[in-house]
């Protein structure tokens, strides 16, 4: 699989989510800021200096939710609250969206960056349309990617400490039960994720300088080596929804460059993200 170059010069870039005009969002997690990658190569700034931010949807009324210290919606420049930290929760990291625009967030209760000492698991969060909000459960150890199944029966949700992606089974009413471990990573740590049309769960391997696809019963069915040592998210974009974005912390080809922005192409379209409502 070819890999393009896009953009560099970052630190640590996470959440990235296509538009359906081209663009692509994404974070800064370590320098700061909410950027978009404009369909002609330039760079936009979105949301200036906010640190922290692991996850990005679009919103149904335009503007992002983005993570980071609470969970906010940011629109032309006015922010709105969705869900502050609970006591003992030092912020939150990636997020996704349901087919009701529900979003669905992991809690940070230790430091990610701090390695060192023992981890206290955090939570996924459920807010729901009209302000409410719930946790679903906890024992995770350092939340990452989270998405869903075709038929949106399945939860998969990466616990980078555990090495580990989680599967919950999902009611209509957005309610988790029945987890299992779907996939194991070894050689990195599964950070973001992104699903298929086909069920397959693609998951950036941080540590491990590569994307791995996993089938829906949790082979793993390829790997794509990556230019980068921590390879820390992914997405599907592009009119077809073959283009696959990757982002990275570092570059080890260009170790320059710093923080990169890859594209590939997958015979495999991905799942569109569906806007929150929330």
């Amino acid at each position: 699989m070819d890999l393009e170059t896009l953009a560099w010069g970052y630190g640590l870039i996470e959440g990235p989510r296509a538009d359906a005009a081209g663009g692509l969002y994404f974070s800064d997690v370590t320098r700061g800021g909410v950027y978009r990658r404009e369909r002609d190569g330039g760079v936009a700034t979105v949301v200036p200096k906010r640190r922290g931010v692991g996850g990005i949807a679009l919103h149904r009324d335009g503007g992002l939710v983005i993570s980071g210290r609470d969970v906010c919606h940011v629109r032309a420049g006015a922010t709105r609250i969705l869900l502050e930290r609970p006591p003992g929760v030092g912020g939150f990291n990636d997020l996704f969206t349901d087919a009701a625009g529900r979003v669905y967030v992991g809690s940070l209760r230790s430091d990610p960056f701090d390695l060192g000492r023992e981890r206290e698991a955090g939570e996924l969060y459920r807010i729901d349309p009209g302000g409410a909000w719930v946790a679903l459960y906890g024992d995770v150890g350092l939340s990452n990617g989270i998405g869903f199944s075709p038929d949106g029966a399945i939860l998969y949700h990466a616990d980078s400490a555990a090495g580990q992606i989680l599967a919950h089974e999902v009611d209509a009413d957005g309610r988790t039960s029945n987890r299992r471990v779907f996939a194991s990573l070894e050689g990195g740590a599964p950070d973001g994720l992104a699903v298929d049309a086909q069920g397959g769960v693609w998951v950036a391997s941080f540590g491990g300088g590569a994307v791995h696809r996993f089938t829906p019963d949790g082979a793993r069915d390829r790997r794509i080596a990556i230019p980068a040592s921590h390879v820390t998210s992914l997405c599907f974009g592009g009119a077809d929804g073959c283009d696959l974005y990757v982002v990275s912390a570092d570059n080890t080809e260009r170790p320059e460059r710093g923080g990169t922005i890859f594209r590939a192409r997958s015979e495999i379209p991905g799942l569109p993200a569906p806007p929150a409502r929330v």
